[in-house]
């Protein structure tokens, strides 16, 4: 691969500009659509395709946890969580001068911007023509002394240019050369936003499913992400209901402010402060200390929830993964506690490979109020209403856990996530959320 990535760097400018510093005044609105919007896929084959989604995606970092050694070392860390293949939700950007429109796949788990380029030596397929360096007035290679370079994970150098090489999990990978250029962000030319010198990753040698996108954005803590060049380094979103038609939104930068958000229960806006996992920075964890079901704290001891010293474990809350996945001893937990509180036979669903279901609808003589599900944080609750994290899930309608068991950490999902509007703010180390109605707002 290293010998594939020397030759495509030869056909490349060789001029760099100066990094970019960030703007406090950034601000645009995006529109986030599911990957499988628009399809013809059924209820039954919509939710299946998520779940098949959400496991590859926790394979990627049960694999890494495994066999992570004491100290994880940057590759390793980068190989965590970032499955390009598992990606739910995508945005239009443009990029270059004149702008070329694609779309991306929006990554909280990473911080690589990068899309592929032309001539592409292996590439993935999508719906887009690969970004054309050349055709482009603002396109610069980075030099290897810049800090945008340090910044990457593994840099390389070749002829004094930057050269990175990423790996999303053990399906998809990113190789190329790191560069300056201008990104446009929003649709209508009133709201455009242009920003100069953003660094991204113009991949000649890419591998993977980008899920009918042409790139990905990192959002992650990372100092490559795209929140952390623009700034000021916050974002938020609203996910719509998982099987709704319309699209869900992202505020980025002075937009991203739940104080006005329409919210017709009333509630109050709870933050929470992120964790530092310091071997995986990147990525946001948060301190959970419980859960309940309705008013009753389920039986789990806390350290189920702690990140370990080899930096396993802990909690993540990703926009990459569909269904929440919870820590083994958690899940039993919450699998006792469903059973007691329902009173309905208990079955697996095989259509869709979730655990804990229960025969649906329930009998004429038989009332059954599915309680909520509370996450118990530092310093805020988070409550979800029986939609956020049950499902009617097969043909034959069972009722069933949207959440799976996994033996390293917590993900917290964004099925658990629908009609939240979650702020992200990197500055302050802290993630604030509502409830509200996110087709509307």
């Amino acid at each position: 691969m290293a010998s594939l990535v020397l030759l495509f760097i030869l056909l490349l400018p060789t001029i760099s500009l100066p990094v970019a510093h960030c703007n406090d005044n950034v601000g645009f609105q995006l529109k986030l659509t599911h990957v499988d919007a628009g399809t013809s896929y059924t209820k039954l084959e919509l939710l299946s395709r998520a779940i098949a989604r959400s496991k590859a995606r926790v394979a990627a970092l049960q694999s890494a946890a495994v066999s992570a050694p004491p100290v994880v070392d940057p590759i390793t860390a980068a190989r965590v969580l970032v499955t390009a293949s598992s990606g739910e939700y995508i945005v239009d950007l443009a990029i270059g001068t004149p702008p070329l429109y694609y779309t991306a796949i929006m990554d909280t788990g990473s911080d690589l911007i990068w899309t592929q380029c032309a001539p592409c030596l292996l590439c993935a397929d999508q719906p887009t023509p690969y970004f054309d360096a050349k055709k482009s007035a603002t396109y610069r290679a980075l030099p290897c002394r810049s800090s945008r370079c340090a910044a990457l994970s593994s840099p390389s150098c070749f002829k004094k240019m930057c050269v990175y090489q990423y790996y999303y999990g053990d399906t998809a990978s990113t190789a190329g050369v790191l560069a300056n250029e201008t990104f446009t962000f929003g649709a209508a030319s009133s709201t455009k936003v242009r920003a100069a010198n953003v660094s991204f990753g113009c991949g000649s040698l890419n591998a993977g499913d980008l899920a009918n996108s042409s790139g990905m954005v990192g959002f992650g803590r990372g100092p490559l992400s795209l929140v952390s060049q623009l700034g000021p380094s916050r974002f938020s979103y609203c996910l719509t209901s998982y099987l709704s038609p319309t699209p869900s939104r992202l505020y980025f930068g002075v937009f991203a402010n739940l104080n006005s958000t329409n919210t017709s229960s009333g509630s109050p806006v709870q933050s929470t402060p992120f964790v530092i996992n310091p071997a995986l920075p990147n990525m946001y964890f948060l301190s959970v200390n419980g859960i309940s079901l309705g008013t009753k704290r389920l039986p789990i001891d806390p350290l189920v929830f702690a990140i370990n010293d080899d930096g396993t474990g802990g909690v993540i809350i990703d926009s990459g993964t569909s269904i929440t996945w919870l820590q083994q001893d958690a899940y039993e937990a919450v699998r006792r506690g469903l059973v007691s509180a329902i009173p309905l036979p208990a079955t697996n669903d095989t259509d869709i490979g979730l655990d804990t279901c229960f025969q649906w609808p329930p009998p004429p003589n038989v009332t059954v109020t599915v309680p909520d599900f509370v996450f118990h944080f530092d310093g805020a609750n988070m409550t979800l209403p029986p939609e956020n994290y049950m499902l009617i899930a097969s043909t034959t309608g069972y009722l069933c856990l949207a959440m799976a068991p996994t033996g390293v950490g917590t993900i917290i999902g964004n099925y658990q996530q629908q009609n939240l509007h979650l702020l992200y703010d990197i500055a302050n180390s802290f993630l604030s959320f509502v409830p509200a109605p996110c087709d509307i707002i």
